[in-house]
């Protein structure tokens, strides 16, 4: 009679999980200059990079947000909780200049990004940070990090990422507390193009996506302070022939280029500093009687151009709800701002009246000479991201130069 089979052996239980008793590697840093540490988990690059910490209230946009060149020297948090849940792709990318690096040095994100869901999307967030060499941190209370910088100002500041978890604190303290900040710092250079180039891209369409502008009166030559190429495609959809120069182009040649209008644009750093060799020039542009726009950091240096001073803001402004009044037309307006500086009203001269004003402080955010086709606002009328409630000052723009033709 065969012997009996030994029952086989058990086997041990997988090990049990206990949810939040597992706690996962801190992967990423944000080291304030005061020695504040707030710790995440890193996405996208590795690395560790200083700036100046802000916040931006957009609930859409972000890739068009850290594409934009005016936040460059930046760390930007998102006050939206989903951020990249809807993926990356190849249209909604802002930056003009696209031989520079990311403007933006870092982003802080609230919740773990998800697979991309949404149509349009060509890849996965993290590895478009990855690609673009942004540095993120995820997983902290974004919330309580705006209401600090409210409270406090914005803080310089570094975010460093390492998938090992291994940080020099005293290092990065060092960093922090050792880096000057924006006043006194010209970043343009570092973002606008470095030779001329034609523009021909009209705004998107649902159907066609990005057209090639078919008629185009007006030539505009728009200086590249930091540019946004939806302010570009604004300008080609409102019938403008655009070429684009680097910052540091002479007045001179931008003249002989024989334009009906010169354009301003948006960028990132102190106008101060920027102005040290822009304002000679935006003074020449004025002084030939050409319709010339600003926006952003157009705006503020053609401040100083005219007479004024800039002034370093608390918080400042950055989002895709900002309400601003508009007292040529006496109506309010939501629109996309990101600035730090503003122009003070208090030094404007008596030829240069106040068009603009945000009514959520009361700053300044418009002003045009009252004798010259000369005028620039603060926020970003091309609404990349944002409601589109400015476009009409391209069209005014365009006004300018048809009545300065005839």
């Amino acid at each position: 009679m065969p012997s009996p089979k030994k029952p086989p052996k058990a086997r041990k239980p997988a090990r049990p999980k206990f949810g939040d008793w597992d706690q996962p590697r801190v992967t990423a840093l944000l080291v304030l200059a005061d020695g504040t540490v707030i710790e995440g988990f890193g996405v996208g690059a590795e690395g560790e990079a200083v700036g100046e910490v802000c916040f931006n209230t957009a609930m859409t946009g972000y890739q068009e947000v850290l594409t934009d060149p005016s936040y460059a020297g930046q760390i930007v948090t998102f006050t939206f909780p989903h951020v990249g849940n809807v993926g990356a792709n190849d249209e909604d990318i802002e930056t003009a200049n696209l031989a520079a690096s990311a403007g933006v040095v870092g982003c802080v994100i609230k919740a773990e990004i998800t697979e991309p869901a949404n149509y349009r999307s060509a890849r996965h967030f993290d590895t478009w940070l990855k690609t673009r060499g942004i540095i993120g941190l995820s997983g902290i209370d974004t919330r309580a990090l705006t209401a600090r910088i409210r409270e406090k100002g914005m803080p310089n500041g570094v975010i460093a990422h390492n998938a090992r978890g291994k940080f020099d604190l005293k290092k990065l303290r060092q960093m922090a507390a050792g880096w000057p900040g924006l006043v006194g710092l010209d970043l343009a250079k570092e973002v606008s193009l470095t030779q001329s180039m034609h523009w021909d891209e009209m705004l998107w369409d649902w159907r066609d996506g990005y057209r090639t502008v078919t008629s185009a009166p007006w030539k505009v030559v728009a200086v590249d302070y930091g540019l946004k190429r939806n302010i570009l495609r604004c300008l080609a959809s409102a019938g403008c022939d655009v070429t684009v120069v680097p910052a540091t182009t002479k007045a001179g040649d931008i003249l002989a280029m024989k334009p009906d209008g010169v354009f301003l644009s948006n960028g990132p750093g102190d106008p101060a500093a920027t102005g040290e060799y822009a304002v000679p020039e935006i003074r020449k542009l004025v002084s030939s009687g050409k319709p010339v726009f600003g926006i952003c950091l157009g705006h503020q240096m053609l401040g100083i151009a005219l007479g004024a001073r800039t002034v370093k803001m608390h918080q400042g402004h950055h989002g895709a709800n900002h309400p601003v009044k508009d007292f040529t037309t006496n109506k309010v307006e939501i629109v996309s701002m990101n600035h730090g500086f503003a122009v003070d009203r208090d030094s404007l001269p008596a030829d240069v009246v106040e068009t603009h004003v945000s009514l959520f402080d009361g700053s300044n955010a418009g002003i045009a000479l009252r004798d010259r086709p000369v005028f620039s606002v603060q926020h970003h009328p091309e609404a990349s991201p944002g409601p589109q409630d400015s476009h009409y000052l391209f069209r005014r723009f365009v006004g300018y130069m048809e009545k300065a033709r005839r």
